[in-house]
């Protein structure tokens, strides 16, 4: 339990950062005007189930504004407590490798150049890197610290079909395995609570995680946002949306499967509230953390006990 910090029994981010560069690391959250290859039509319209107008970058900048205009709008609130913070810039918003390496380059550059700024976060789909962007990440992880953020969801294909995902578990693992091949720091994205999907799925998605071992995780609940297609598939459906203890169990459960090595981004999720339909106890986030850590206190568990002794087990992979 080497990389936990004293109130917390699974590996934070903001002990990774302080850990990594021995201050107080914030992410800023941006949007470079991306689209998306599962709404324009390459692989799919509409979007995944669950994604918002906003291509799941609620909480990022005005995509009209210049990055530098976003970014400060941001940095001059947190400068107020902490003025000695560094920055990390998270191109967040729709699919942010989806475009030419060109004006990847320039946005990312364009980020990486504002004060107090070491390192980028990129958000992207796993079917939207192509070799030479893929070759263009690698360059670029030897120049700064870089991570990209993988969604991959779930593992069981049946799910990524229901909710739309424009791609297959064996599309994710094939990605995976290239960018961690260059060294290039990888975060992955789960959802729990997704339609149909058992305690069971869950936990075998975070089996598959502690096998291959990547630098981070970020754990979401699902979230019915209004004027999303998974708005409309839960009034004609009515699955069932997990109650928050049912929530807490499920993650603490996911811990104690993850290796201690692995950062743990996000443990819930952030969500518009004038948008959200389901579920309602997601708006008292901090209430949502103290129940795990509490739950885990209760268990006196901690993150990566049981991950010597699950593994997981995938024909083709």
């Amino acid at each position: 339990m080497n990389n936990f910090e004293n109130n917390k029994r699974y590996y934070t981010l903001n002990n990774f950062y302080k850990q990594t560069f021995g201050c107080k690391v914030f992410k800023v959250s941006l949007n470079g005007g991306f689209t998306c290859p599962n709404i324009d039509g390459t692989v799919g319209v509409g979007g995944c189930l669950y994604c918002s107008s906003k291509g799941s970058g609620d909480f990022a900048g005005d995509k009209n504004d210049d990055l530098l205009t976003q970014f400060n709008e941001t940095k001059i609130l947190l400068d107020k407590k902490w003025p000695n913070g560094k920055y990390i810039a998270y191109f967040q918003a729709n699919t942010n490798t989806y475009a030419p390496v060109e004006r990847l380059e320039k946005l990312y550059s364009e980020a990486l150049a504002i004060d107090n700024v070491i390192g980028l976060s990129v958000s992207t789909r796993p079917d939207a890197i192509t070799d030479d962007t893929l070759d263009f990440l690698t360059e670029l992880s030897k120049k700064t610290f870089l991570t990209v953020e993988l969604g991959l969801q779930s593992i069981h294909n049946e799910t990524l079909e229901l909710i739309n995902r424009g791609h297959d578990f064996e599309c994710f693992h094939a990605t995976y395995t290239k960018l961690r091949e260059r060294g290039i720091n990888v975060v992955v994205h789960i959802i729990n609570g997704l339609p149909y999907e058992s305690n069971e799925m869950m936990l075998e998605t975070a089996r598959y995680l502690s096998e291959i071992n990547p630098q981070g995780v970020k754990i979401h609940m699902l979230h019915v946002l209004k004027n999303s297609p998974m708005a409309d598939f839960y009034e004609n459906n009515k699955f069932h949306i997990l109650t928050r203890d049912e929530y807490v169990d499920i993650v603490c459960d996911q811990l104690e499967i993850l290796r201690d090595n692995i950062v743990i981004h996000r443990i819930t999720g952030d969500a518009d509230f004038a948008q959200l339909v389901e579920p309602q106890w997601i708006k008292k986030k901090f209430c949502v953390m103290n129940e795990i850590d509490k739950e885990l206190r209760r268990r006196d568990t901690y993150q990566g006990r049981k991950s010597n002794v699950l593994t997981y087990e995938r024909v083709n992979l």
